[in-house]
């Protein structure tokens, strides 16, 4: 298997990269350092909890290595079966958020049933739900392509899949990933061509549908009142944030140094999942934490230029898909570094490639993978398109040489 797909890559190796150096820099970079970030953060947790200190390093090291080969195998699947799988994909996301639901079947953590239990293994069905449903949009957008750039029935069709899964997720629930969601449907269709006009009027239907879900909870309104003000309850509703925004004061510009937090130790809840960010800024401080920022604003903005170039070939799918994905590693690290900074209510969303979460790593990686896979495919067609013109151009030159001489 590695020796085709290193034949595969063998023409491109003359003239450009066989992947993006930049891309694959920033997210393997941002994986190393939530594995270190991780086993900083969960040491004590893991020790006090499971009776050794490597619990969650070890896990986390599975997960990365699992990845590492899902993205292998995903890097090899053409672009083309993923556009045929679109509205498969959306079914399985339905019935996975549906399995959730089900007494039994779905595993209820701190009051949310996001996962699904697969022995040692809990499959979070959201994360595999936002991924299935930017690939079958991404279908959708080339096949109905005319009509969303036209017609308002060209945008309205994709809302009853998007209505139905963000029902199923608020019913979990989970309105971080339901938020996540909106907002890269509605980016897609809008990078589609949908008129400004339109996206105007859909963004303000689902502004108010998300302020709706935010004050129909009595506990969402709590997570609204404590962000603005943590400190009017330190001990209560504002806990996290306040133990968060301590972990940054602390932090200063260099950090206390890797190891050395104390919010870890049992102060600030979720310390290698949700708020490991805080941790990162505390151990290695503001410039720890810029650069962390820096690593995400690369990967968004490779992406987002790889989609591009899909775009200018004229191959949609691509296109489509990754900007996808640009949108849902954007959407995800800006809410998660907003809620640990305290400039968002608390969500439990993870920091893509650096929390704690086998679901999302993995959901990354095949991301990261198929995003690969486009500036591949993208490359060999250039080339392909190029080697008639290089092969006219020297027959041209040689021509030329054989009439001087002659002459």
């Amino acid at each position: 298997m590695i020796k085709k797909y290193w034949q595969a890559l063998q023409p491109l190796q003359q003239g450009a990269l066989p992947f993006d150096p930049w891309l694959l820099l920033a997210a393997v970079s941002l994986v190393l350092t939530g594995f270190v970030m991780i086993t900083s953060a969960s040491m004590d947790v893991a020790a006090e909890r499971f009776g050794g200190a490597f619990f969650f390093s070890i896990r986390h090291g599975i997960f990365m290595i699992m990845g590492l080969v899902l993205a292998l195998v995903v890097s090899r699947i053409p672009l083309a079966f993923w556009h045929r799988m679109g509205p498969i994909l959306l079914l399985v996301a339905l019935l996975l958020l549906l399995l959730v639901l089900i007494p039994g079947v779905g595993r209820e953590v701190n009051g949310s049933r996001r996962w699904i239990g697969l022995g040692p293994i809990n499959l979070q069905a959201s994360e595999i739900a936002k991924f299935f449903m930017v690939l079958y949009l991404s279908g959708y957008l080339v096949r109905r392509l005319t009509e969303v750039r036209s017609s308002w029935t060209g945008v309205a069709k994709p809302a009853l899949p998007l209505g139905i899964l963000v029902f199923l997720l608020i019913m979990e629930p989970d309105y971080g990933a339901a938020v996540v969601l909106m907002g890269t449907v509605m980016g897609m269709i809008f990078l589609g061509g949908m008129r400004f006009g339109q996206f105007l009027i859909v963004t303000c239907g689902a502004g108010s549908l998300i302020a709706v879900l935010a004050i129909a909870q009595p506990y969402r309104m709590e997570r609204l009142k404590s962000f603005q003000d943590p400190w009017s309850d330190p001990f209560g509703a504002g806990y996290q944030l306040s133990q968060a925004q301590i972990a940054f004061g602390r932090g200063d510009w260099f950090g206390t140094g890797l190891g050395s937090s104390v919010q870890k130790l049992f102060y600030l809840p979720e310390a290698h999942t949700d708020f490991v960010f805080s941790v990162l800024a505390e151990e290695f401080g503001l410039i720890g934490a810029l650069l962390v920022i820096c690593l995400y604003v690369v990967l968004v903005t490779r992406v987002f230029l790889i989609g591009r170039q899909a775009e200018k070939q004229k191959e949609f799918f691509m296109a489509y898909a990754a900007y996808g994905f640009g949108f849902i590693f954007a959407g995800q690290a800006l809410i998660n570094i907003g809620v640990n900074v305290g400039a968002l209510p608390t969500k439990g969303l993870t920091l893509p490639l650096l929390s704690y979460g086998g679901s999302s790593l993995l959901v990354c990686c095949a991301m990261i993978a198929i995003v690969l896979r486009i500036d591949f495919e993208l490359k060999t067609k250039r080339l392909a398109a190029e080697a008639p013109r290089s092969r006219r151009r020297r027959r041209a030159g040689t021509g030329a040489q054989v009439t001087e001489s002659v002459a």
